[in-house]
């Protein structure tokens, strides 16, 4: 197990790992998946405990996903112009451990990677602005499939063109939109199918200090806004199953009481204007009506509701739920300084990333799993809504 990491640091140890990682790899040193598994590039991994790079790593390390063999981390920034920060020297020593426990190598750029000895799948998690160029990159380095974390990109027009470009190199493009396989989300479409005139709403939640200088940081680390990063998800739920698009939204309220626009200093002294929650109803053309609101200070659990008729709210089903409580618990006791969200949502990470590597070696359909054209279309309805809600909340 790789424990989670404290400040303690020794120089000259992560000096050393840094170093010898930063070389091209030697055929000698690279690690095979076995038969039935996808060979994982894991680009983008983030700082140790607050990254959702780490996160996928620590899961496929201790082998989690079956399908997936974790065998290179690439890390630009923490083995790069990072190092000599404090998260970087935290990085190293994990990186440090994560060698010696799993035989798993790192380095600083795709370029060192060797060509693949199985069905590569690469898990883009890095900035968004850099997805494009790493896709590009990934795409030359043989990859067979992508798993790209949301939003893609930082505009549709990038999405665009990288579904075009990985579409010309015959790569398929699948996003890591956990709640699309999440059983609160299943759960819920399932029980309003029962009621008539049923209405849903999805509710995410973060657990951000509701203080200027903790949501400042957020903003700017999210720079994309809100509806690109935190509630991205329960967009493409709407994409998915309420036949949500920009040709097909017919109206959209801001639930004004709730939601919550501010500009906020972030560590640069830049100011970012976002919110720090939001709800709102969108009607389609169709005939369809959905809801989401997104507090980035309202917690550490996502649910649903469905009311009926009369407005009264007659289903709530928490993520986690009862039975997945015990689990939280052991994973937070496991990590206790992690975010504490990749614990609520860790069955479904699994899911998601477990599918998309069976896919990439078996050639079979990822049920469930967000295609990349899912997420151009929730691209556009994320930069469709964010002026028009920001108006209705002047």
């Amino acid at each position: 197990m790789i424990r989670a990491f404290g400040s303690s640091f020794v120089s000259r140890v992560a000096t050393q790992t840094r170093a010898a990682s930063t070389r091209a790899f030697r055929p000698s040193m690279a690690i095979s998946a076995e038969d039935g598994q996808a060979e994982v590039i894991l680009v983008g991994c983030g700082a140790p405990n607050r990254g959702m790079g780490w996160y996928h790593a620590i899961q496929m390390l201790e082998k989690q996903c079956p399908s997936a063999s974790l065998d290179y981390i690439v890390e630009p920034w923490f083995m790069g112009a990072g190092s000599e920060s404090e998260a970087g020297k935290e990085f190293a020593e994990w990186q440090a451990e994560s060698e010696a426990a799993y035989g798993v190598k790192f380095t600083s750029s795709l370029e060192d990677l060797p060509p693949p000895d199985a069905p590569r799948l690469a898990l883009i998690s890095g900035r968004t602005a850099d997805n494009p160029r790493l896709l590009t990159e990934c795409i030359a380095k043989g990859s067979k499939c992508i798993y790209l974390e949301k939003p893609g990109a930082p505009t549709v027009t990038e999405l665009e063109q990288m579904s075009k470009e990985a579409e010309a190199a015959g790569v398929e493009v699948l996003m890591g939109y956990n709640k699309n396989v999440c059983k609160y989300v299943r759960k819920t479409r399932e029980f309003a199918e029962t009621v008539e005139g049923s209405h849903v709403t999805f509710v995410s939640n973060n657990a951000y200090e509701n203080t200027p200088e903790s949501l400042g940081e957020c903003f700017e680390r999210n720079a994309e806004g809100m509806l690109k990063n935190m509630a991205i998800h329960e967009l493409a739920l709407l994409v998915s199953f309420y036949d949500v698009s920009v040709d097909n939204i017919e109206s959209v309220t801001a639930d004004k009481e709730f939601s919550s626009m501010q500009t906020l200093k972030g560590p640069s002294g830049k100011d970012y204007t976002d919110f720090d929650k939001i709800k709102f109803t969108i009607k389609t053309k169709t005939g369809k009506e959905v809801s989401v609101a997104a507090d980035r200070c309202g917690g550490t659990d996502s649910f649903a509701t469905v009311t009926d008729q009369s407005g009264s709210e007659v289903f709530r089903y928490y993520m986690p739920d009862e039975e997945d409580k015990e689990h939280v618990k052991m994973l937070q006791d496991k990590y206790p300084t992690a975010m504490p969200y990749f614990f609520t949502q860790d069955p479904d990470y699994i899911t998601v990333k477990e599918r998309v590597a069976k896919h990439t070696v078996d050639g079979q359909p990822a049920e469930g799993v967000a295609t990349i054209s899912i997420a151009v279309e929730t691209l556009k309805v994320a930069e469709y809504l964010t002026p028009m809600l920001q108006e209705q909340l002047k």
